[in-house]
C-alpha cells in the first residue's frame, strides 16, 4: 500500500469516527414542527456511548448520557401551546437545532389512500389550495418504506402550511386541523403515515399478530430477505398464469389476439373500468389485453362514431374490428375517432392492448366514460371484458406493502414512537373489505397495538367506508362492504374510539370521493367528542350527537317494527325535498329482505313493508352503495348503517391468507 492509499484510509476512518461521534435525532424531529402541549415530551436520538447529552427549549435544560448501544432519550415537562421556539440539543462534539418550533395538538394520520389523497386532487382543492394561508398548521410527510423488521427512522421533512406547501397534504388532515384550530385556536401539527390500498394487518406489529390465534399464522409467513419474497412473487405469478391460461404466450401468438376471429373461450373475464389487481391479477405489471364483443343494432349510423375510454393506465393501443384505431400514453382520457367504414351492425369486436408499468393497472376511467357513440348510436361499455396476460415484467416481483404483513409497522409507524401526540385519525377498510369478519378481529387489535406501543389510550377516530358501489353487494346477495361497516362499528367497543359517518358523501362510482372537506369536519367533531370535550382544551359543541343516531334496539308490533336510536342529539330528522325516508329493509323468517317503508315517531323509527306480516330483521344501509340512506340527526350527523339480525355473512370464512 503506497503513502498516498495510506493516508486516504486513515483519513476515511477519522472521518466515519467524527460521524459517529455526532449527536443525531430522528427525522420525525426537524425545524417547524409541532410538539405536542400538556404532555411530557420525549425526545431521543444517537451519540456516542456515554456521550452526554443536552436539550434546551422553551426555559427548559435537561440532560442524559447516550447509553452503551449509544441511544439517548430526554422527557421535556409538559408545556402550553405557544411559539415558535429553538429546539437545541448539544452533545460533546455538535450541536443540532431545529427553528421555528410550535407546541400544540399533534395528530397522526394513518391508513389507505382515502387518507392519503392529496388536497389538490379533492374537491374545490385547487382553490382550497391558493387560500391555504395556516402558519400554524404543520405537516410531517413521511415517506413511504417497507421493512421485513422494526426500523427506527424515517424519511421527511415538516412544513408550514401555505399555498406552496399544502397542495401535497392529506385532504382530511387538513381538513380536521383547519376545523381543530378554529375550535381550539392552537397550532396543529400533522404526521401523514399513508400508503394507498394497504390492509390493516401491514399496519400492526408482529408481536400483535403472534397474539391472535387467528392471525398468529401471518406473522409466521414473514421471511428473512426480500430476496425470498422475489423468489416467491415469482413462483406465485407462474402458478397464476398457469392455471388461468396455461402460460405466457409467445410474441407471434400475440400478435394474433387483435384478430376479431380469435377464438376466446378459455379467456378469463374482468369488470372493467377497474384496476386488474383486485381483478385477478395481484401485484401484476406487464401487458394484458382486454377484448369485448359489441352488438350494434340496425339502422345505427355508422359515421363520425368515437371510442371513448378514461383514462388508462398505463399505455394502450387499441383496435376495433382488427384495425388499430388509436393508441395514447399516460392517464389522459381517451377519445379514438372509428374510420367510416370499419363498423358493421351486428358482432364488432373492441380490443385494448394494456402496458402497465408500475402500480394498478387496466381501464381507470369512470364507467360512464366508457363508450362507443355516434349521432345515434350510445353503447356503454363498462362491465365483463376479456382478458389474458401477454407479459409479465421484473416489477411485478418487487416486494410491496401487502405482500406480508407488518411491513408498513415496521418502516412507517414503529420509528414514530415513542413522538408524543394527542391522538390518530384513521381512513382505511377497503382493502379489508373482502375479510370484512376477520377485521372484527384485526382492526381492534391494531388500534391496541399502537396504544400499547405508546403507553396511552390515546384518542383513535376512523372514518366508515363511505357510499360505492364495489361489486353491486346488497342484502338480496350479501355486502362485503357493508360487513365491513359493520366491524368498524363494533370496533367503537374499545374506549377513547370515534368514528365519522360517510354514507351521504360518497361516489357510488368513484372508491376516492372528492368531499374531503366534510370527512375532515365529522373527524373533528369527533376529535372535541372524544379528545377535548369536558377539558379546559375545549368543548364538544354537540355533545354525543357527532356519533351519528346509532340503532340501540327493536321491538315488533304486529307487522311493524318500532327502532329506537341513541345519539339523537336534538331529534331525528330526514334529508329529502319530499320527507321520504330511505334506506331500510325489513325480513321474515324467510331471511328475504324488501325494502320498507319508514316513518320517524319520536327518537324511533316505524319500519314495514305490505309483503312482510311478521318481521325478524331490520336493515338500514345494508350495501355496498348505500347513499340512499337518509336518517340524520337534527345536527346533520347521518345514522350509523346496521342490522339486527345475526345472519351468515359472505366474508365469514375468508382469511388473510387466502390472499
Amino acid at each position: 500500500m503506497n503513502g498516498f492509499t495510506w493516508s486516504a484510509l486513515v483519513l476515511s476512518l477519522m472521518a466515519v469516527q467524527t460521524a459517529m461521534a455526532d449527536v443525531r435525532l430522528p427525522n420525525v424531529f426537524g425545524s417547524h414542527m409541532v410538539l405536542q402541549r400538556r404532555k411530557p415530551v420525549p425526545v431521543w436520538g444517537w451519540a456516542d456511548p456515554g456521550e452526554k447529552v443536552t436539550i434546551a427549549f422553551n426555559n427548559q435544560t435537561k440532560s442524559t448520557k447516550a447509553g452503551t448501544d449509544g441511544k439517548w432519550k430526554i422527557a421535556l415537562d409538559p408545556m402550553e401551546a405557544g411559539g415558535p421556539f429553538q429546539l437545541v440539543v448539544t452533545g460533546k462534539k455538535t450541536k443540532v437545532a431545529f427553528d421555528d418550533v410550535l407546541l400544540g395538538e399533534v395528530w397522526v394520520c394513518s391508513g389507505q389512500s382515502n387518507m392519503e389523497w392529496q388536497l389538490q386532487s379533492a374537491a374545490n382543492g385547487k382553490e382550497e389550495v391558493k387560500a391555504a394561508n395556516y402558519p400554524n398548521i404543520r405537516h410531517l410527510m413521511v415517506n413511504k418504506a417497507i421493512s421485513l423488521t422494526p426500523k427506527d427512522d424515517i424519511e421527511g421533512n415538516w412544513t408550514v402550511c401555505s399555498p406552496q406547501t399544502a397542495a401535497v397534504y392529506t385532504a382530511v388532515g387538513y381538513y380536521f386541523a383547519q376545523q381543530l384550530q378554529h375550535e381550539l385556536n392552537v397550532p396543529i401539527g400533522l404526521i401523514n403515515t399513508t400508503w394507498g390500498g394497504t390492509h390493516s394487518e401491514t399496519w400492526t406489529s408482529r408481536e400483535a399478530l403472534n397474539q391472535n390465534d387467528e392471525l398468529r399464522p401471518v406473522a409466521g409467513k414473514l421471511p428473512k430477505t426480500y430476496e425470498e419474497v422475489i423468489a416467491s412473487g415469482q413462483e406465485r405469478t407462474r402458478l397464476l398464469l398457469e392455471k388461468q391460461q396455461g402460460g405466457l404466450p409467445t410474441v407471434a401468438q400475440e400478435r394474433t389476439w387483435s384478430d376479431p376471429t380469435l377464438n376466446t373461450d378459455k379467456w378469463k373475464s374482468m369488470n372493467q373500468p377497474g384496476d386488474w389487481e383486485w381483478g385477478g391479477l395481484p401485484t401484476l405489471d406487464g401487458i394484458v389485453w382486454f377484448r369485448r364483443e359489441v352488438n350494434i343494432p340496425d339502422g345505427a349510423t355508422l359515421s363520425k362514431v368515437t371510442l371513448r375510454f378514461g383514462s388508462i393506465d398505463d399505455k394502450d393501443s387499441t383496435f376495433v374490428n382488427g384495425q388499430l384505431v388509436g393508441s395514447t400514453k399516460g392517464l389522459l382520457p381517451r377519445s379514438y375517432a372509428i374510420p367510416d367504414g370499419l363498423l358493421k351492425p351486428g358482432r364488432n369486436v373492441i380490443v385494448v392492448r394494456v402496458v402497465d408499468d408500475s402500480g394498478g393497472g387496466g381501464l381507470a376511467g369512470k364507467p360512464e366514460d366508457i363508450k362507443l357513440s355516434g349521432e345515434n348510436l350510445d353503447i356503454p361499455l363498462a362491465g365483463q371484458w376479456k382478458y389474458r396476460v401477454a407479459q409479465v415484467f421484473p416489477s411485478s416481483f418487487k416486494p410491496g406493502p401487502n405482500t406480508y404483513a407488518t411491513q408498513l409497522f415496521n418502516a412507517m409507524l414503529s420509528p414514530l414512537i415513542p413522538y408524543a401526540i394527542e391522538g390518530v385519525i384513521w381512513y382505511q377498510g377497503e382493502s379489508n373489505a373482502g375479510r370484512a369478519y376477520q377485521y372484527r378481529k384485526a382492526f381492534p387489535l391494531m388500534i391496541q397495538d399502537w396504544r400499547q406501543r405508546w403507553g396511552s389510550d390515546f384518542p383513535f377516530l376512523f372514518v366508515q367506508l363511505a357510499s360505492f358501489n364495489a361489486g353491486n353487494g346488497d342484502s338480496q346477495h350479501g355486502s362485503s362492504w357493508a360487513e365491513l361497516r359493520e366491524a368498524q362499528t363494533m370496533t367503537l367497543q374499545l374506549p377513547n374510539t370515534g368514528m365519522a359517518v360517510t354514507v351521504d358523501i360518497g361516489d357510488p362510482n368513484d372508491i376516492h370521493p372528492k368531499n374531503k372537506l366534510d370527512v375532515g369536519k365529522r373527524l373533528a367533531a369527533e376529535a372535541m367528542r372524544v379528545a377535548y370535550s369536558g377539558s379546559a382544551k375545549g368543548e364538544s359543541a354537540t355533545g354525543d350527537a357527532s356519533r351519528g343516531p346509532m340503532f340501540e334496539g327493536v321491538r315488533v308490533d304486529g307487522n311493524k317494527a318500532v327502532v329506537t336510536f341513541k345519539n339523537v342529539g336534538s331529534g331525528l330528522m330526514v334529508k329529502d325535498r319530499y320527507g321520504y325516508l330511505k334506506g331500510f329493509e325489513v325480513a321474515g323468517s324467510d331471511h328475504q329482505f324488501h325494502y320498507a317503508k319508514a316513518d320517524i315517531q319520536g327518537n324511533t323509527v316505524v319500519v314495514h313493508a305490505d309483503s312482510v306480516t311478521s318481521p325478524v330483521a331490520v336493515r338500514y344501509g345494508w350495501a355496498d352503495d348505500n347513499s340512499e340512506a337518509n336518517l340524520y340527526n337534527q345536527e346533520s350527523f347521518p345514522a350509523v348503517p346496521f342490522r339486527t339480525d345475526t345472519w351468515k355473512g359472505i366474508t365469514e370464512a375468508a382469511k388473510f391468507d387466502d390472499k
